[in-house]
């Protein structure tokens, strides 16, 4: 059974095995001699590299020799040669080893005399010279730190060119090991100023080869959490990620006694002033300034500065112009536990008196810090407090989040703290940064700790809370149980008035939300100061009435309120203003490049403010939408993967995610659409009809496109029942899907037709036509369309009418929105198929239908174009051979055809990856890279990786 080890693949190093290759056999002449020197520390991959490329080296027909050096020195001469010497005599049969065992009688010979030594190594030089029989040899050597005199001397002499044979030398040294005067560093020093020879140093692996080498450890892609500390505590070391991943995979927690060794043992080689400052930066937060470090320690100038040189020699502590960093963050948790609690403490306590005693600014995170782990709370509560209120100051909402909480648990027990309004302050950070449910935790335990805490204020932020959370039913009661409360002033009336009016917008409630816009500007008219209330109150009235009356007038609001919400500054507001503006414009009035870039430079500057993860992903959800709509669906794909980085939660996540499931339902992305679709149902609780809707549309129409027309069915059912939304856009929607999966039901012939659904769904229809009469101009267009799609999808029930289908694509390409309408031309084709006429025509709609969905990336779409094409004998598109194809420069760009997105995918798989790699780079799932890699195939005319790889290549010549 193979090891871990074994199996391991080999990450990040492609580049430099080529390198490699080509310096050790491809560019030495014959004759010649050249040479690798791999440095570099322990754990970052020298032997697997020198196994790697040996093992390629031998494949291209050199004889490669493989050897190690001991850790005993000169007692052992020329004891890597002769155990290469060995291996191949076991190998080989006996008759070709002879010349293998003439050599090794060479050592065992007496070579006294003033010229043994010259005359041993001319009789090896010519005694390998021998074994190679003409092919290109390589010596492979491993901890060459440890060689012996004798194979130093060698190796100088045959890199000299002074033997007679082709010979190349690979060899890896541990870097840490060649401190002060070993005898290597003058050999290197020497060899140096060999043009053959190279001495390469291998750093560890980068981020994203860190997570590539622990998810095929660990079988699985780690959480971006779970990576995120990896690399901080692997530094990318690729046995330390190894060791690390298995220790995931199995569920161990804590250190393994391998790395726990590994790391005492490099330590404690240290001299013991070095050993003080490592002890110390390991304390330290990083980076540790040289001035602080000083002062930790206590040590001479000269002292110190030797100390950390040894320290950065030895590959434990990294040097910048900043300060002091540990190489990898295991160490501190090794030493850690090499400590006493008290001697611990005297070095935190050491840090926050040096800290406090500089001069100019203090730091006050650092302080709290020090002072915390030094068993001192009563000093370190006033600097986690200033640390926080100066985080929030710079829009760090994450950072004050972090130092409120700290606070809090500082508090406990500490005689004159004031732990509930501390509480207080760490739960409105946790909603800021995104930690919705976290906020609610910390302002029930504010409520309970304070119970004559102000009822109406306690209503108001817990409806805020839940709102941002998603339970949007349990925030409407609680702003209503606001505005109830007894001890409601009104200022927080205003307040609770205007925040619910947002709230019912964001339900698509837009008549109700209109009239608490109007009661909240009321209010506010009474209060000092109510600029936030005005701001909210405007924006859910401007949206109002460009949805239900004036599209020019609310636009006019909106925009309004925007400028006031940058004069008053309050991030929050900012970003409100920005999200409805952008949505007004992509949604009901249907302005979509407006739209989308209003959304993404919203998303810009609320970044600036420090709401990435919650405000800037909703904008990027909402530009994903728009983007989608017009057809941009690879440029989608990248703004959704810019805002998943965030890690959003609460409604932030289930915007973000019915955007990606949208892209995922168009690509056929079935496995990555039912996840993010189980996944916002389950973040669904008490959501209103704006999410509910649309995630029951989509899950209709994944399930048609997968034959399962009973459960499209039961979505749309389901989705009726919401009907507290004037959105008639997002009914039309579900209406539309309904009927279809109807009619697909019918032209399936596996499943009855529901005739009281299809009467239902035909009610509702004209329900929705009637109200989109008295909606305005641009909602009611919208609507339009898909009533058209509604009552074409009506007619295939009974015979389908290609007049319907011809008027519902005319309506899709009026309106730039690609998808429906190359959807409505396969139905228009089919049904004049059906009719047994036009055939030019119907091969016309086919072709353009299928250039759209080509162009798209729709694989269910496209397939169904494609068999009914083959149905009617229809060619798609005119293929040339692969071979007679023209080169790019000569005749056009064989690229033309590929999406930005499908141009990434191919270039990656130029580079070699899989589509699980692929997938890992780009963040989208592995089924995804499979339906790209399908539409490049087919766009290219290839059947192959390595054709597709070929014309990219050519193509970038």
């Amino acid at each position: 059974m193979a090891s871990d080890v074994d199996t391991t693949p080999l990450v990040g190093r492609a580049d430099l095995v080529a390198t490699m290759r080509a310096t050790l056999l491809d560019d030495v002449a014959p004759g010649n001699t050249a040479a690798v020197f791999l440095t570099g520390e322990s754990g970052v991959g020298k032997t697997r590299l020198l196994r790697e490329v040996g093992d390629r080296l031998g494949d291209a027909g050199a004889l490669v020799l493989t050897g190690s050096c001991l850790d005993i020195g000169d007692a052992s001469p020329l004891h890597p040669l002769r155990q290469a010497l060995r291996r191949l005599d076991a190998d080989l049969a006996p008759a070709a080893a002879a010349s293998v065992r003439a050599l090794l009688a060479v050592f065992a010979e007496d070579a006294a005399g003033p010229d043994g030594a010259g005359a041993l190594l001319e009789r090896v030089s010519r005694g390998l010279s021998v074994i190679a029989a003409g092919r290109p040899l390589v010596l492979v050597l491993d901890d060459l730190q440890w060689v012996d005199r004798t194979t130093r001397q060698l190796l100088l002499y045959l890199l000299a060119g002074l033997g007679d044979l082709q010979l190349s030398v690979l060899a890896a040294v541990r870097s840490e090991s060649l401190q002060g005067a070993h005898p290597l560093r003058r050999v290197l020093t020497e060899l140096r100023r060999l043009r053959s020879v190279r001495v390469l140093d291998l750093a560890p692996l980068e981020r994203a080869d860190t997570e590539r080498l622990a998810a095929a450890v660990g079988c699985r892609t780690l959480a971006p959490e779970a990576a995120e500390r990896l690399w901080q505590r692997s530094g990318g070391n690729p046995f330390v990620v190894e060791e690390l991943s298995r220790d995931l995979r199995d569920g161990r927690d804590g250190l393994s006694d391998t790395l726990r060794e590994v790391f005492l043992a490099r330590v404690d080689a240290l001299p013991q002033p070095a050993h003080r400052a490592v002890h110390a930066v390991a304390a330290g937060v990083e980076p540790v300034e040289h001035w602080l470090l000083a002062r930790v320690v206590g040590l001479p100038e000269q002292d110190l500065l030797d100390a950390v040189r040894a320290a950065v020699s030895h590959r434990l502590l990294v040097g910048s112009h900043d300060g002091y960093r540990l190489r990898h963050r295991l160490v501190a948790e090794v030493l850690e536990d090499e400590l006493l609690p008290a001697e611990r403490a005297v070095l935190h306590r050491s840090y926050a008196e040096a800290l406090t005693s500089a001069p100019g600014e203090l730091h006050q995170a650092r302080l709290a810090h020090h002072w915390r782990l030094a068993g001192e709370p009563e000093r370190a509560l006033p600097a986690a407090t200033a640390a926080a209120e100066e985080a929030e100051r710079l829009y760090g909402y994450a950072e004050a989040h972090r130092h409120w909480s700290v606070a809090v648990q500082l508090a406990e027990g500490l005689p004159g703290a004031d732990r509930t309004a501390l509480l207080g302050h760490a739960a409105e950070a946790a909603h800021h940064c995104g930690e919705h449910a976290r906020a609610l935790v910390l302002l029930e335990e504010m409520a309970g700790a304070d119970t004559d805490h102000p009822a109406c204020e306690l209503h108001i932020r817990r409806a805020r809370y839940l709102t941002a959370a998603g339970r949007s039913a349990l925030a409407e009661a609680e702003y209503q149980h606001a505005l109830d409360a007894a001890d409601c002033t009104p200022r927080q009336r205003a307040t609770a008035a205007a925040h619910l009016a947002e709230l019912l917008l964001h339900l698509g409630r837009y008549a109700d939300a209109g009239q608490r816009a109007r009661e909240a500007l009321a209010l506010a008219e009474q209060v000092d100061g109510a600029t936030t209330e005005v701001v909210r109150a405007s924006m859910a009235l401007g949206f109002s009435e460009a949805y239900r009356q004036d599209p020019d007038a609310g636009l006019a609001v909106l925009r309004r309120a925007l400028a006031t919400a940058e004069r008053a500054g309050r991030p929050e507001d900012v970003a409100l203003a920005y999200l409805h503006l952008a949505e007004l414009l992509t949604g009901p009035l249907n302005i979509l490049e407006e739209g989308v870039v209003v959304a993404r430079r919203g998303a810009e500057r609320v970044a600036e403010l420090g709401l990435g993860r919650t405000y800037e992903t909703r904008l990027l959800a909402i530009a994903t939408n728009g983007l989608f709509r017009v057809g941009q669906w690879a440029e989608a794909e990248k703004v959704v993967a810019a805002a998943l980085r965030h890690r959003p939660s609460g409604a932030d996540a289930v915007e973000l995610l019915l955007a990606r499931c949208r892209l995922s339902v168009g690509y056929g992305d079935v496995e990555a659409a039912d996840r993010d679709l189980d996944a916002v149902a389950t973040m669904l609780a008490g959501g209103g009809a704006r999410h509910v809707i649309p995630l029951l549309t989509l899950r209709a129409g994944l399930a048609m496109w997968q034959g399962r027309h009973e459960v499209a069915r039961h979505a749309v059912q389901r989705g009726l029942t919401e009907t507290r939304s004037d959105d008639l856009v997002i009914l039309a929607v579900l209406v539309w899907h309904g009927l279809r999966a109807e009619a697909e039901a019918h032209a399936s012939r596996t499943v009855e037709v529901d005739d009281n659904a299809v009467r239902r769904l035909r009610q509702i229809a004209d329900r929705v036509a009637g109200k989109s009469e008295r909606a305005v101009r641009p909602v009611r267009d919208v609507v339009d369309g898909y009533l058209a799609l509604c009552a074409a999808e009506v007619s295939r029930l009974d015979g389908a009418d290609p007049e319907l289908w011809a008027r519902a694509a005319a309506e899709w390409d009026h309106r730039n929105h690609p998808y429906p309408a190359a959807y409505s031309r396969l139905r228009q084709a089919e049904a004049l198929l059906a009719r047994r006429r036009r055939t030019a025509t119907v091969g016309k709609l086919l072709r353009q239908a299928y250039q759209t969905a080509q162009g798209l990336g729709a694989v269910p779409l496209t397939a169904e174009i494609r068999t009914l094409a083959g149905r009617a004998r229809v060619t798609l598109e005119e293929r040339t051979p692969v071979g007679d194809r023209t080169p790019a420069g000569e005749g056009g760009d064989e690229l033309a055809a590929l999406t930005a997105r499908e141009r990434e995918v191919l270039a990656s798989v130029a580079e070699g990856l899989t589509n699980k790699e692929i997938g890992q780079r780009l963040f989208i799932s592995e089924r995804t890279i499979g339906v790209h890699v399908s539409h490049i195939f087919d766009k290219l005319q290839v059947r192959t990786r390595v054709q597709a790889s070929a014309i990219f290549l050519r193509g970038r010549s």
